[in-house]
């Protein structure tokens, strides 16, 4: 793990890793292998994400780009706004959404950016321009990674996807899901690791609410 990592770990708080995050990291997230982790929310899913842009991009940090692909505009905002908090004093980093074409200003923007946060309809715009600095992506980062089983945005998250391994066949891929019914074969597909865990940081409790009053059901 690079030294940059190790900051950002310190400036973060975290003393100890979740499980999901050592067997990210014993199977092979820091040698650049594709990871398709599903496990609980709040059981450090996306840590293990971003150790992994901060690994691929120190590797080169003059070349190499990270994608990271969420499926709403308004996560797209939300995890731009976290990225700029924690690591803009290491890298660039920019966010590209909306339904039009990417113009030149946008295609300028993310050209110099190491981090580009967008949907997946925006990188199948981008990937359909043959835009040279794709080239330069080394991690791709999917949100949410169970959308491929959507009606509506399933088909362009599979068609970016494949794009992406086409164009680079190195391509570290890393997918994030809490719901995945169908993970062994999804791995397979993406020729990852698969990190299947179960724990999860706070107890998961169902309950009934009537009148704004909540009974819990044992």
């Amino acid at each position: 793990m690079n030294e940059v990592t190790k900051k950002i770990l310190e400036k973060k708080g975290i003393k100890e890793f979740m499980p999901c995050q050592i067997k990210a990291l014993d199977q092979g997230l820091l040698k650049g292998k594709s990871m398709l982790i599903c496990s609980p929310t709040g059981s450090g899913k996306t840590l293990v994400a971003e150790i992994g842009i901060i690994e691929s991009l120190m590797k080169n940090k003059y070349t190499n780009k990270a994608i990271y692909i969420v499926p709403l505009k308004a996560l797209a905002s939300e995890k731009y706004n976290n990225f700029m908090d924690e690591y803009s004093d290491y890298f660039n980093i920019a966010m590209l959404t909306g339904d039009t074409e990417a113009d030149e200003r946008d295609i300028m923007k993310i050209s110099k950016a190491d981090i580009i946060i967008m949907t997946s309809e925006k990188l199948d715009s981008i990937l359909r321009h043959n835009h040279q600095w794709v080239q330069n992506v080394s991690v791709l980062v999917i949100d949410e990674i169970h959308l491929l089983d959507s009606l509506r945005r399933g088909p362009t998250l599979e068609i970016v996807i494949t794009l992406m391994r086409e164009l680079k066949s190195d391509v570290q891929i890393i997918g994030l899901s809490a719901t995945i019914g169908n993970s062994v074969e999804l791995a397979k597909w993406l020729k990852a690791e698969l990190v299947f865990d179960e724990y999860r940081p706070v107890e998961l409790k169902k309950g009934v609410i009537f009148d704004k009053k909540i009974d819990f059901v044992n």
